[in-house]
């Protein structure tokens, strides 16, 4: 069978193609990425405009006519943190459903750091005993610690890059005074979770599974993406410490140069830098391995190896039961963006 699991995130929506083999690793047999740029298209008032929404529908659009020809068999669709929290969500998911046929489904923060532990503990296998998972997403950051295949303490807080660049770091450079008022901030959100992880004990191992980790780690002299999943990337503490400086006076153009950083993230570098160094500082990490399995596995694998359980909070769609994407006429493709005129 074909799985394909579509995440639609606050700078892409991405797709992700496993062919389900049993017993075998739900390694992508197709990977792909359409941009949505949400994180630049919030409101004051918390909503996300117009062109964004329509973004995001012309994205998912584009993502399910992937799958639809890549002969998906049954898809998850779901929406993180940009989406999920948005003041305007209804009326986004309403307008997706319009468009493609399919209504997009909500993982909570907990949830997704739960799915998130479940396929590093798989990656690294028992071996890694207590296992420690950061994971820096643009709305949110999810830590998740355990001993097992279920994790024994789950945390989500609104400490995502997106998020804390709109919040705290609105000009291209930086000032002193806006990064000394987002370390305070940062600090005090980790505060209580650094008090419980002290009682928890000195992980064996500490994994990040972000985008924001693993261009720090590409940053800091990891080998790239195309040397493949199973080269060993890792980032310490020092490493981010050295960056944070730079990053903060580097305009966000030049920042777009760095290896390893993508265009659409480069605004929100800084932030995601600050919160990784505060973290392991707080914490007490000196060192987080890069994992490349994170959310999108964690579905693939409680759907194709634990058979979900229970445990998974969506629903499959049979992309058999829906339209071909690419019959539909293009002003329904882009509900009612087109009779807005934008």
């Amino acid at each position: 069978m074909r799985l394909g699991v579509l995440d639609i995130g606050s700078n892409s929506a991405q797709l992700q193609v496993v062919d389900i083999v049993p017993g075998g690793p739900p390694l992508p047999a197709y990977a792909v990425k359409e941009p949505t740029l949400l994180a630049e298209s919030y409101t004051p008032d918390g909503a996300i405009d117009e062109h964004g929404v329509r973004r995001a529908v012309e994205a998912v659009s584009r993502a399910l006519d992937a799958a639809q020809r890549l002969e998906v068999d049954q898809l998850y669709t779901f929406a993180t943190s940009a989406i999920r929290d948005a003041t305007n969500r209804d009326a986004i998911v309403s307008r997706i459903e319009d468009g493609t046929g399919i209504r997009p489904q909500f993982l909570s923060g907990e949830d997704e750091a739960r799915l998130t532990y479940l396929a590093a503990r798989r990656w690294y296998g028992w071996s890694a005993g207590r296992l420690l998972v950061l994971d820096i997403g643009g709305g949110s950051m999810e830590i998740v610690y355990g001993t097992g295949l279920l994790p024994d303490l789950v945390v989500s807080l609104p400490l995502g890059a997106g998020r804390l660049t709109r919040r705290f770091l609105p000009d291209d450079l930086p000032t002193a005074k806006q990064l000394r008022r987002l370390r305070r901030h940062i600090r005090d959100e980790l505060g209580e979770v650094a008090e419980r992880l002290a009682w928890e004990g000195t992980p064996n191992r500490a994994v990040a599974t972000s985008k924001t980790f693993k261009q720090l780690a590409r940053l800091a002299g990891a080998p790239p993406q195309r040397q493949g999943p199973f080269v060993r990337r890792r980032l310490t503490v020092d490493d981010v410490a050295k960056w944070v400086p730079r990053l903060a006076r580097t305009p966000i153009a030049e920042r777009a140069e760095f290896r390893g950083v993508s265009r659409s993230r480069a605004g929100q570098m800084v932030a995601g830098a600050m919160v990784a160094h505060a973290a392991m500082r707080q914490f007490k990490v000196p060192s987080v391995d890069v994992c490349p399995w994170a959310l999108r596995e964690g579905v693939v694998l409680c759907h194709a190896v634990w058979d979900a359980r229970g445990f998974l909070p969506l629903q499959p769609i049979s992309l058999a039961d829906q339209p071909k994407v690419y019959d539909i006429p293009r002003q329904l493709m882009i509900g009612s963006a087109a009779a807005a005129g934008t």
